[in-house]
């Protein structure tokens, strides 16, 4: 048994450097690399999907059961952390640490009700690789990624546990062998954005 756990596609607000807004689709780039995503994982044995509703993770999640055929779950626990109304705003015109322990965002989440949230899409995550016959694959945000993975998990040797330098890239895949203690066989890998290793064909 395997979660998959994977950050959506770029968006425009990605590459532009801009807080995050609900509703921001993939951009053509965001769309390439969820297509090979999905096609790097089509022979995993992929039996369902577990998606943020957000549309960057709701398309890759389309994407990905194109190829796959696996039936897709939308859950609201998978959402992004809540920055409220700095939603739109590009970082540069932030002028603070908006990833600051102590910072709450205007109309958003504090951490502590982050991670609270986080708490619940966790027990959502085991029940939904407990139901499925094959492996789980999990469509969501970075800080999610990083929640999960430095909060619920066994890492590798050498990783620093507050994951501390790791930059969660778009369509990063992070492998989760169960069951508990979840223990991290790959993290955030991007090896299928790399055209050699896709010419290659498999999972890295």
């Amino acid at each position: 048994m395997a979660i998959y756990l994977v950050r959506h596609g770029e968006t425009a607000g990605n590459a532009e450097r801009v807080v995050q807004k609900p509703d921001t689709p993939l951009s053509p780039m965001g769309i390439d690399q969820a297509r090979r995503l999905a096609r790097r994982l089509a022979s995993e044995g992929i039996g369902r999907i577990l998606s943020s509703d957000l549309t960057r993770a709701a398309m890759t999640a389309e994407a990905m059961r194109e190829t796959t055929g696996a039936p897709i779950r939308y859950d609201a626990l998978l959402h992004e952390r809540n920055f409220g109304d700095l939603r739109g705003t590009p970082y540069a015109e932030l002028g603070f640490d908006l990833f600051a322990p102590d910072y709450e965002p205007p109309g958003g989440e504090s951490w502590e009700r982050f991670e609270a949230r986080m708490d619940e899409a966790w027990v959502l995550i085991q029940r939904a690789a407990d139901e499925c016959q094959e492996n789980l694959a999990v469509i969501t945000h970075g800080l999610v990624c990083r929640s999960v993975v430095a909060r619920r998990t066994r890492l590798p040797e050498g990783v620093a546990p507050d994951l501390s330098g790791l930059a969660w890239r778009n369509t990063s895949l992070t492998i989760l062998d169960g069951p508990d203690p979840w223990r991290v066989r790959l993290l955030n890998c991007g090896a299928h954005l790399d055209e050699a290793e896709l010419e290659e064909g498999g999972v890295v």
